[in-house]
């Protein structure tokens, strides 16, 4: 790489480190700031928070990235045309087809690097926020209770209390669970409890119980019941462990499937290393001002129209794939088709040539 391509590739890696470490760090607090008001580290845990913070940032990293990249090009292309430099650079025949040519050796290893999280970081990290949130949303949970208080839901109609927890917070002592259902009430009380951790998403959570009795109330009063049991397994209702989660299955699993959810998930993350490479490309037509011209903001207001418009666009056309309004081709492949005619059309020389025509 010589020496002007080596500069314009600075240029834009710069402003693009900086734009993406902005944003992870607006969504990073975003996320904790959301999580402390409701109430998940009392629910899992300060650990698990910041790990389900991690997770989270790791799947929202397929958008900010792109959008990143979008944002650097805009900016690095647009201030070396205002301090004149593209016009040096045209004048010692540096042209702007070297120019976009630099740009697309960038915003390649981008792509590849937006792909890769999307083919396989998105799902894993998909995987591991359901195992949390089940945990996180069991009826019976060790690491959402404190030793001495009590726990209610007016919405599960359940009330918990745990006498004592060990160091690990994995076993419980002297626990009481009540329930509240149309017809009946369930007391479960139980001498000791280990809570099993989930390790994968076929796995349902549970807690193990030992030595206790389960009390059924029921109405009328005659179909009272006492059972006493020596170990019971308690599964929790979690719909999330129940059916599959498309965004957190392996890539591989969706190469075969004919549901359209799966046709849909399986485009999105594909797509990704094609829409970072194309916005580059139509970023690269908001940067050619003229000499004395200055319109940064009206540029940047255009682009951020734009990237609006294909961001809209894109969640439309992948929910039209889901529910089979568009089959699996196109797909969603019409948006970026539309978004590679538009990146032509804007190219330099190529409204120039059209209009001689």
């Amino acid at each position: 790489m010589k020496i002007i391509e080596k500069y314009i590739t600075r240029e834009l890696l710069f402003p693009f480190l900086t734009v993406l470490s902005i944003l992870v760090g607006l969504f990073v607090s975003f996320s904790i700031a959301r999580f402390l008001a409701g109430a998940v580290t009392e629910t899992l845990g300060m650990v698990a928070m910041l790990q389900l913070v991690m997770l989270k940032t790791i799947i929202a990293l397929e958008v900010l990235i792109p959008i990143s990249f979008y944002v650097s090009v805009i900016y690095g292309l647009s201030r070396m045309s205002r301090d004149q430099e593209m016009n040096i650079l045209r004048s010692v025949g540096f042209s702007d087809y070297r120019v976009l040519y630099t740009v697309l050796l960038v915003a390649a290893p981008v792509g590849i690097m937006s792909g890769v999280l999307s083919l396989y970081a998105r799902p894993w990290a998909y995987a591991e926020t359901y195992i949390l949130n089940a945990q996180a949303e069991a009826e019976l949970n060790a690491n959402r209770f404190q030793a001495g208080r009590f726990y209610g839901s007016e919405k599960s109609g359940r009330v918990v209390f745990v006498q004592a927890k060990d160091d690990s917070g994995m076993r419980l002592e002297e626990v009481f669970h009540f329930i509240k259902k149309e017809g009946i009430s369930e007391i479960v009380i139980a001498k000791e409890a280990i809570q099993r951790q989930q390790i994968s998403l076929e796995q349902r959570p549970h807690i193990e119980l030992f030595d206790g009795y389960i009390y059924r109330i029921a109405y009328p009063k005659d179909s009272d019941s006492v059972i006493q049991y020596e170990k019971m397994t308690y599964f929790t209702e979690n719909e999330q462990s129940k059916w599959h989660r498309r965004k957190a299955a392996p890539t591989r699993m969706l190469w075969g499937s004919e549901r359209t959810h799966d046709i849909a998930e399986l485009q999105w993350r594909l797509s990704r290393p094609v829409a970072t490479i194309l916005l580059a490309l139509i970023a690269v037509s908001f940067t050619r001002l003229s000499p004395r011209q200055n319109k940064s903001d009206k540029t940047f207001l255009i682009a951020a129209t734009v990237f609006a418009i294909y961001y809209n666009l894109s969640g439309l056309a992948q929910t039209w794939v889901e529910q089979g309004v568009v089959a699996a081709i196109p797909g969603i492949w019409w948006l970026y088709l539309l978004l590679f005619v538009i990146a032509g059309l804007l190219l330099p020389g190529t409204r120039q040539k059209l209009f001689r025509r």
